[in-house]
């Protein structure tokens, strides 16, 4: 059973899934950084100095402390139930940018790998028993109907 697991293991599919899920582990990260980091500071100095990441609504106010709370850390601190809409705003942009730079790679693969070309017809259709025979055939095989010609 090992030396089946490890025969699983070694085979070429494996490890690329394996070198695709670490890679694709480290570029979200560097995505996400560049969302929170980079793009939505200054998105939210542009809609009038929002913290996206304490855009959040109250549903039930904690019981360590009462509402309003400035921040969703507080919010959080003080047990209160809340929607946050602001971090699922930035994990929305984070997931559009990964699956823009996805569609970018599948889009430039599909333009590398050489399209086939369309195989010649070789086959034809009988009309009275509707079999498959060659192209050049002049008497069906399979019902022995002249085909003329």
């Amino acid at each position: 059973m090992l030396k089946d697991f490890r025969d699983f293991v070694m085979r070429g599919n494996v490890l690329d899934l394996a070198v695709a899920v670490i890679i694709g582990a480290a570029f979200t990260k560097i995505v996400n950084s560049l969302v929170e980091d980079i793009i939505m500071p200054p998105m939210g100095l542009l809609l009038g100095d929002v913290d996206f990441s304490n855009l959040f609504v109250v549903l039930k106010e904690g019981a360590k402390a009462a509402a309003p709370y400035a921040t969703l850390a507080e919010a959080k601190a003080a047990g209160a139930v809340t929607l946050n809409y602001g971090l699922f705003l930035t994990t929305g942009v984070s997931f559009l940018i990964v699956a823009f730079v996805v569609f970018l790679m599948v889009r430039s693969f599909a333009r590398l790998v050489p399209k086939k070309a369309d195989t010649p017809v070789t086959t034809k259709e009988c009309r009275h028993c509707l079999s498959r025979i060659p192209i050049k055939a002049t008497k069906c095989a399979f019902c022995t109907s002249d085909l003329g010609g």
